[in-house]
């Protein structure tokens, strides 16, 4: 299974800035993800052409569920974040991660079936003051919405604007997660056409195995938006006992290949 982790920031490049969401659309294409997780998307904002981004990439990709997240609100429209998926929701919340008068944050968390079994997603993208980022995550992790599928594999992802990696070595150890994306110098994707940050993350606890983790590097990747995407390929492991089946039995371990990535 394949996951995609982008800052697709409005679909603007970040070098030229220009608005070409058909790039955005073409470097996702090429990873040919089952789950996308998407920050800075677009609806009805003039820099953007007044595009409704969560409908159109819904309509490309033929997402069976799909998830958005209105958090900053402009004059016209505004942005947030988005999540696709190639199979179901069990599932799903969102929670606001706003610390008193900062810019609105939030995170989504979704339970997909997959056919390898149930996987507790959390989408997010946090704020850029270091007290802020590990209020979020404390908040977050110890959210009763959280925890109530805590149990299950969780897998952490987004842009988490974390330049020194300190929620690696706090919130999330005391919260016996191991983070996918380490060390920092493999997973550099901050600005795109000249990385040296590493901010874009996926941490992981249960059963999950990652098989490979990367940050995508192609010539368009660096002009579609100032973020790389990341991604992340990964298994469940069939040694554990899964805690709740599958409402569909899927031959596990199988992977469709899709000329559009979700064919309905």
């Amino acid at each position: 299974m394949r996951l995609l982790s982008y800052n697709i920031h409005k679909g603007i490049g970040g070098r030229d800035r220009r608005y070409r969401l058909e790039r955005i659309i073409q470097v996702i294409e090429g990873e040919n993800p089952d789950l996308i997780c998407l920050q800075e998307v677009d609806r009805h904002v003039a820099r953007s052409r007044h595009d409704d981004q969560p409908r159109t990439l819904t309509d490309v990709f033929h997402a069976t569920a799909h998830l958005y997240q209105l958090n900053v609100r402009l004059r016209h429209g505004g942005y947030g974040n988005l999540v696709l998926s190639r199979w179901p929701f069990r599932r799903h919340h969102q929670i606001s991660l706003r610390l008193k008068k900062r810019k609105p944050r939030g995170a989504q968390m979704a339970v997909v079936e997959t056919p390898e079994g149930l996987v507790h997603l959390v989408h997010w993208h946090l704020g850029l003051a270091e007290r802020e980022r590990h209020w979020q995550a404390h908040h977050l992790l110890e959210h009763t919405l959280f925890r109530e599928s805590a149990h299950l594999p969780t897998l952490i992802v987004g842009d988490f604007n974390d330049w020194l990696n300190t929620l690696a070595r706090g919130p999330f150890l005391h919260h016996g997660f191991h983070q996918v994306t380490a060390p920092r110098s493999r997973f550099r994707s901050f600005p795109a056409y000249w990385p040296v940050a590493a901010l874009d993350k996926a941490f992981v606890r249960g059963t999950i195995d990652v098989r490979h983790a990367r940050i995508v590097h192609s010539r368009l990747a660096r002009d579609a938006s100032d973020h790389l995407p990341l991604v992340v390929d990964f298994h469940l492991n069939h040694h554990a006992a899964q805690p709740e089946p599958l409402r569909e039995t899927r031959k596990a371990g199988s992977r469709i290949v899709l000329s559009r990535l979700f064919r309905p």
